[in-house]
């Protein structure tokens, strides 16, 4: 399904963002995990959080809506029941890496399969650790799913991450939940955090030390986990779109309620303000260990920043759309340390480029830098964006066509319901102009 983005005067209201998707997947398996009745609000009803619920019911848990509040009976550690079919992944990276962790932990056969998309992504990553640790793994050449798991024995480890990643990170650590002694994650860069929260308020035996310059995440295999009552805060990820569309956009403000603030997920919100984005952030709490607030963005003059490669890790998903910003800046936006884009949904430094070209933005890069010279008026649009069945370019090319002096086309939308079902509905209702086609 086809869409057309058109230059819009101003966008302006309040938006009900979605369920954070990193909290929402972990809500869902540590709760499969414990002993007794976990209850998940907010819960991001995704395709890729449905499909990860879709995997946890195919070993055997039960999870079911009760009005607006998911139910889950937990089965305990060693509770799993080995599939009868491979398991079903769609899109979801975050449901692969880290299913994989949680069965080969807990000592299942099972075979983790993906859509045409997730089948070329690289599972390398968590083979390597969960093969040190005694898994029996199979996958494709280049370690690409179809990704089998034989049941095997595991022990306890000390793996240090060579790229900082909160999914391998994740995929080791629930894997140690079935493990004799104790697993350690070593990380020189630290990524999202959201799985050792979480595992803590389940009441997993984890603990997190500061080392010689390094985070080490340890965690105690053979603890029971406790059901939970959860609260998932917004989408920081999906937030990201509407709050550029409100910087960029002239005579624009826009409230964004209930917004997770992890220090580990707001590297796009401090970059935006070091352009001279206009954010105010009240209304702080806490909510799970997360802590959350009100986010309200007014029309800005941005001008165009070097955005540090430590900065990375807390917004890894948010450069598509940071580049979107800083073609709509004043000078030049240099966005470093962004290799782990060549490994999305699909290579997303590529396809933003080629996008962002087509529309008339003067931008280059190399294995590890973007740079985006910025000038909004030079923003032409008239082109029609590939997007790579991925849903993060879909919507960034939505946000700049929001600007550009012409129509934008985006070839297939279909995909953003992996992420944020409502985004098109939330967009026209503040103001957008945006057309969708069916043919």
């Amino acid at each position: 399904m086809q869409a057309i983005s058109s230059k819009t005067k101003g966008l302006s209201g309040v938006v009900d963002i979605p369920g954070d998707k990193s909290i929402s997947h972990r809500a869902l398996m540590f709760g499969a995990l414990a002993t007794g009745q976990t209850t998940v609000s907010g819960l991001l009803e995704s395709e890729d959080v449905l499909n990860t619920k879709q995997v946890l019911n195919d070993l055997g848990v039960s999870i079911e809506k009760q009005g607006d509040v998911y139910v889950i009976e937990g089965v305990g550690l060693g509770g799993f029941r080995a599939p009868m079919s491979p398991l079903n992944c769609g899109n979801s990276g975050t449901s692969m890496r880290l299913l994989a962790g949680l069965i080969a932990g807990q000592q299942i056969g099972a075979t983790l399969m993906g859509d045409e998309s997730l089948s070329k992504r690289p599972m390398k990553r968590i083979m390597v650790p969960l093969s040190q640790m005694g898994a029996n793994l199979d996958a494709k050449e280049g370690g690409k799913p179809p990704l089998s798991i034989t049941p095997a024995p595991l022990k306890s480890i000390a793996y240090e991450l060579p790229v900082a990643s909160a999914q391998v990170k994740s995929c080791v650590l629930l894997a140690g939940l079935g493990v004799d002694g104790e697993t350690t994650v070593i990380e020189t860069e630290k990524s999202r955090d959201h799985t050792e929260k979480m595992l803590k308020a389940f009441g997993a035996d984890i603990r997190v030390e500061e080392k010689d310059g390094q985070t080490h995440i340890t965690i105690k295999g053979g603890a029971s986990l406790s059901a939970q009552e959860v609260h998932v805060p917004a989408d920081p990820s999906s937030a990201a779109f509407f709050m550029v569309a409100g910087l960029i956009v002239p005579r624009s403000e826009i409230t964004l309620k209930n917004i997770m603030l992890n220090p580990t997920r707001t590297g796009l919100i401090d970059t935006l303000i070091e352009m001279g984005g206009d954010i105010e952030i009240t209304d702080r709490m806490e909510k799970n260990g997360e802590e959350v607030g009100t986010i309200t963005v007014k029309s800005s003059a941005l001008k165009g920043v070097n955005v540090p490669a430590l900065r990375a890790p807390s917004m890894i998903d948010e450069y598509p759309i940071l580049s979107v910003a800083a073609a709509c800046a004043t000078g030049e936006t240099v966005m470093n340390g962004i290799e782990e884009l060549r490994v999305k949904e699909t290579d997303r430094v590529a396809a933003m480029e080629a996008g962002l070209k087509a529309c008339g933005v003067n931008v280059t890069s190399n294995e590890s830098q973007m740079i985006v010279s910025g000038n909004k008026d030079a923003i032409k649009g008239n082109a029609t964006i590939t997007t790579h069945m991925d849903h993060r370019i879909a919507m960034s090319f939505f946000v700049l066509g929001l600007v550009a002096q012409d129509d934008i086309t985006i070839d297939d939308i279909s995909m953003i319901d992996t992420s944020f079902p409502t985004f098109i509905d939330q967009m026209v209702q503040i103001g957008a102009d945006i057309e969708t086609n069916f043919e």
